[in-house]
């Protein structure tokens, strides 16, 4: 147990949070307050009057309403109130990615109220200046929050070595995590308590479930911040229904993904949203279309074997972004950074994820969905599955054009990771959900990191074997130097 000094630091630690939490909200809520003031002025100098006399009373107000609910929805969908909690860049260019659907909706808005075009100027003057305003609001908040927040020193307890990796992927944000220890879970209760102790948080990654529960209870009930990488159980039962009949609750997991309404709903939003890309989509699939044959005269679609709902085979469409043959005899070569098997137009395409715009055809057949589980190779799927048996799961919904794993991970993501990813969106799914990831995919295609290659697990596994090392060391120099007092106890008794 702890003592009572370290019960009230802890204490203030989680007060301190709460406050934290309190400035964000105060914060999102001026910055969509400034933002409704500039649409205010903006509307009132360019647009008042000019075929809006109605709106010279309290209809202004309404106006005013309309676009505040506008910015909080695609701010809330897009992430763009997460101050400090995602990088700084991330969160201007989400709030950027919000702003122009916000502007380009009440422009349309505003067309439809005055029946006719009116000038679109004075709306991107407005656009312009509230880009401006977005980046300087983030700066601010995010510097706020890095003062009042101060990197957890943490401690992290793991039980298979290659759950340290989590680690190399925190210590890429040293403003907000701060691991300072990391700890094996074989060495028991008794000294993980004492650990736990001497930090302010803990993380619990791949521990067993006895001593994972242990040090779970243990963190609650003296008020330890927490962070507990779930396994595939515990994302299952995020699932559940609640049943509270008798006196013992209950957790439903019916186990069947999607139910047959919300996929029947999900088919229809996908064809309209397809036929609606497909307009700005032509033109571009044309430009690339010639480009890749203009350059070596090959063919100018990849196609490829992948595995979707209930384990059937498709063939998933690409623009080609190597060269001819670049998998010869059929086998999968991942491509890593600088890959000379890619082309000039490939590097352009890849680099702007224009290769996958063919799948919107896959999408308006019916092989795949806007949001989903990525569809794996098929030789990908039968190797996991034999590693990771869980992993037919991802296939109880169609494969996907993007998904958790495209948002939240890696290209060199593990098979692991994707599959917990994947069964989060599976046992979470909503179609608002649905539209959330689809924003956030638009950031994405602007993220350098979401590209790297599988040469970054070389960099990860190099870390980790350096930390084993270090971990093997001043386990060995503990053991000798109790051995050593132990020795000299001894004599002197002696």
């Amino acid at each position: 147990m702890f003592d009572r000094e370290t019960k009230e630091i802890k204490q203030k630690n989680l007060c301190a949070n709460d406050f934290k939490g309190f400035i964000r909200k105060i914060e999102g809520l001026v910055e969509v307050i400034i933002f409704v003031l500039i649409y205010y002025f903006a509307w009132k100098w360019a647009y008042r009057g000019e075929g809006f006399p109605e709106y010279y009373g309290n209809g202004k107000y309404l106006l005013a309403m309309v676009y505040a609910f506008l910015v909080f929805i695609f701010f809330f969908l897009c992430d763009s109130f997460k101050y400090g909690h995602r990088k700084m860049m991330e969160v201007i260019i989400s709030q950027w990615i919000s702003m122009v659907f916000v502007n380009v909706i009440t422009y349309f808005q505003l067309c439809l109220i005055g029946n006719r075009m009116i000038n679109p100027l004075p709306m991107i003057g407005l656009l312009v200046v509230d880009l401006v305003v977005a980046a300087v609001c983030t700066y601010i908040f995010t510097a706020i929050y890095h003062h009042m927040y101060v990197p957890k020193n943490m401690v992290m307890i793991y039980g298979n070595e290659k759950a340290v990796d989590l680690k190399f992927k925190m210590d890429t944000r040293p403003d907000k995590y701060c691991i300072t220890k990391v700890l094996s879970c074989e060495e028991g209760f008794e000294h993980i308590r004492g650990e736990i102790a001497n930090h302010d948080a803990v993380i619990i990654n791949d521990v067993p479930a006895q001593i994972r529960n242990d040090i779970l209870k243990h963190c609650y009930m003296n008020g330890v911040r927490t962070y507990v990488v779930p396994k595939i159980s515990d994302i299952i039962t995020r699932g559940a229904d609640e049943i509270n009949l008798f006196d013992t609750p209950l957790l439903l997991v019916k186990g069947r993904g999607i139910s047959p309404a919300q996929k029947a709903i999900k088919r229809v939003i996908d064809i309209i949203i397809c036929l609606i890309a497909l307009i700005p989509g032509l033109p571009i699939m044309a430009v690339v279309a010639v480009c890749i044959k203009r350059e070596d005269h090959g063919p100018v679609f990849y196609r490829q074997e992948r595995v979707t709902e209930g384990g059937r085979v498709f063939n998933i469409l690409k623009f080609r972004s190597m060269i001819v043959d670049a998998e010869k005899e059929g086998k999968s070569i991942p491509a890593t950074d600088h890959d000379p098997r890619i082309t000039k137009v490939g590097n352009v395409i890849r680099a702007a994820r224009l290769d996958e715009l063919p799948q919107i055809l896959n999408i308006l057949k019916g092989d795949m969905s806007w949001v989903g589980p990525r569809p794996e190779r098929t030789e990908h799927v039968e190797k996991y599955i034999k590693e990771i048996p869980e992993f037919a799961l991802r296939t109880k919904v169609k494969g996907g054009l993007t998904g958790y794993a495209q948002i939240y991970g890696k290209y060199n993501t593990s098979a692991y990771d994707k599959l917990r990813l994947d069964l989060m969106y599976i046992e979470n799914y909503s179609l608002l959900q649905d539209i959330k990831l689809i924003l956030m995919t638009v950031q994405i295609c602007l993220k350098k990191e979401s590209t790297e290659g599988f040469d970054k697990v070389e960099e990860i596994e190099r870390k980790r074997k350096e930390l084993m090392k270090d971990q093997s060391k001043e386990k060995t120099q503990t053991v000798d130097a109790v051995v050593h007092i132990t020795k000299t106890g001894m004599d002197k008794s002696i």
